[in-house]
């Protein structure tokens, strides 16, 4: 075990080192500058297109708005809250400037890829909308294509058991034994029943659970995060001078603060802006292909929303808040450095505010995985493997809140990355694709005052 651990802890080094890291921030600007920087000039206008909702009479799918919050279900998650504040902790404060860096181009990133699932989608024998990397890699691509419509399918099949599931149900029963004392089996055999009772209805009740639950646990949390700064309100300029100033200069060390060089705030800043927003990764997409939009572009300028919304908004709390608190120089990483500065703002509660983000932050990252493991597995086999895939999902909770996750975390960390290389191979290739829809769409735009889409 100890020789297989250390084998894929090499092929994580690869996979996610530099070059990976070159191949996801290349493929968003030559995406950004290839559409014009529309991906943040109709910020707006994708936020416009948002609140329309399901096109009337369209019954065929989930709403746009649903679609987003089930593709935020498995992006706002642990990330959020561990992530931004290892980034800060390897790469020191000019990390989070590099993580905004990797949101801006990868709004670009997400946008493609919804594009592209809706162009490509299908409909299944069930009558289901269906579609994702795998979809438009064999649609797009051709029949030759199709071996790296599998390989993504299987690789996001087997990541998703991991960091999909077993490690967030791990997340959530840690924080609970450890702020409330409750034994994991508990929470495990929780997990189950919950997660069990909402697959059983599909991506119409995914979709419905993660359109209540996101919207309510995102404005909580930033809440929380708005009243930890409005304390620390004094130090907000010094925490947005340290940001730019260590973007492009070295993090002296200062108390627990080991340091971090220049090249270890862009690296890290990438890697969790990544790690967080997923945009590249192709999970996504798998959510908007099954809306009720009536074209790809629509679509695509409301899938954007979700790194703008994950990263710049959401992210750049939980930042502002370990800087500005001083919590950044503790020595302390991960979840609990985040729980520190919410605790040094607000003693006595701030610890349980971000076990209970955690949890609820980690179980729709569960619910939304689910789909994107489901419709790999269903390319791959068929509708046959649907309800037993539920089954299993539900029951790896359990075995994910009881047991000891560092080979499990490590393996479906570099499945990810492997998930990430098939999916941008086709950005890549079908860009002229997604320029050209684009292009006419938008030029087409005000011809018909009745197309609000």
């Amino acid at each position: 075990m100890e020789a297989l651990t250390k084998l894929v802890g090499d092929l994580n080094s690869i996979v996610w080192g530099v070059p990976m890291l070159i191949l996801i921030l290349g493929v968003g600007l030559y995406l950004t500058f290839g559409l014009k920087l529309l991906t943040i000039i109709k910020i707006p206008f994708g936020f416009d297109l948002l609140w329309k909702g399901r096109i009337p009479g369209d019954d065929k799918g989930i709403s746009p708005f649903n679609a987003l919050m089930t593709s935020l279900a498995a992006t706002i998650g642990t990330g959020n809250i561990a992530g931004v504040a290892t980034a800060i902790f390897l790469g020191g404060p000019g990390a989070v400037f590099w993580m905004w860096m990797t949101a801006l181009v990868g709004m670009a990133t997400k946008y493609a890829e919804a594009v592209l699932a809706v162009r490509f989608r299908e409909t299944d024998e069930r009558g289901k909308q269906v579609g994702g990397p795998m979809y438009y890699i064999q649609n797009g691509l051709g029949a030759n294509w199709k071996w790296l419509a599998i390989c993504f399918a299987l690789f996001a099949g087997i990541a998703g058991f991991g960091i999909g599931n077993m490690v967030q149900a791990n997340s959530i029963a840690n924080a609970l034994n450890a702020n409330f004392s409750i034994p994991e089996w508990i929470t495990g055999v929780v997990l189950v029943l919950l997660v069990g009772a909402v697959l059983l209805g599909g991506i119409d009740r995914i979709s419905t659970v993660a359109g209540k639950l996101v919207p309510f646990m995102a404005v909580a949390y930033i809440a929380a995060a708005t009243l930890v700064l409005l304390i620390n309100v004094t130090e907000i300029p010094a925490a947005f001078g340290l940001i730019f100033t260590h973007a492009f200069t070295p993090s002296a060390a200062t108390g627990g603060f080991a340091g971090a060089a220049v090249w270890a705030a862009i690296r890290f800043g990438v890697a969790r802006g990544v790690f967080s927003n997923e945009a590249g990764l192709g999970s996504a997409p798998i959510a908007h292909a099954a809306t009720s939009t009536k074209g790809p572009v629509s679509q695509g300028l409301v899938a954007m929303l979700g790194t703008f919304i994950d990263t710049i908004i959401v992210c750049s709390f939980t930042a502002l808040a370990i800087i500005a608190s001083g919590a950044w120089t503790s020595g302390e990483t991960g979840a609990a450095l985040t729980s520190h500065a919410f605790d040094l703002a607000l003693p006595g509660v701030g610890g349980y505010i971000i076990a209970i983000a955690l949890t609820i932050f980690a179980f729709t990252t569960i619910l939304g995985w689910s789909y994107y493991c489901e419709r790999s597995l269903q390319y791959l086999f068929g509708v046959k493997i649907i309800m037993p895939f539920r089954a299993v999902w539900s029951l790896a909770a359990l075995v994910g809140a009881t047991l000891k996750l560092g080979f499990v975390w490590l393996l479906a960390d570099t499945l990810n990355a492997l998930m990430a290389l098939p999916n941008l191979v086709a950005l890549a290739l079908l860009s002229p694709i997604v320029f050209k829809i684009t292009k006419e769409f938008f030029d087409s735009r005000g011809k018909s005052e009745n197309n609000p889409f």
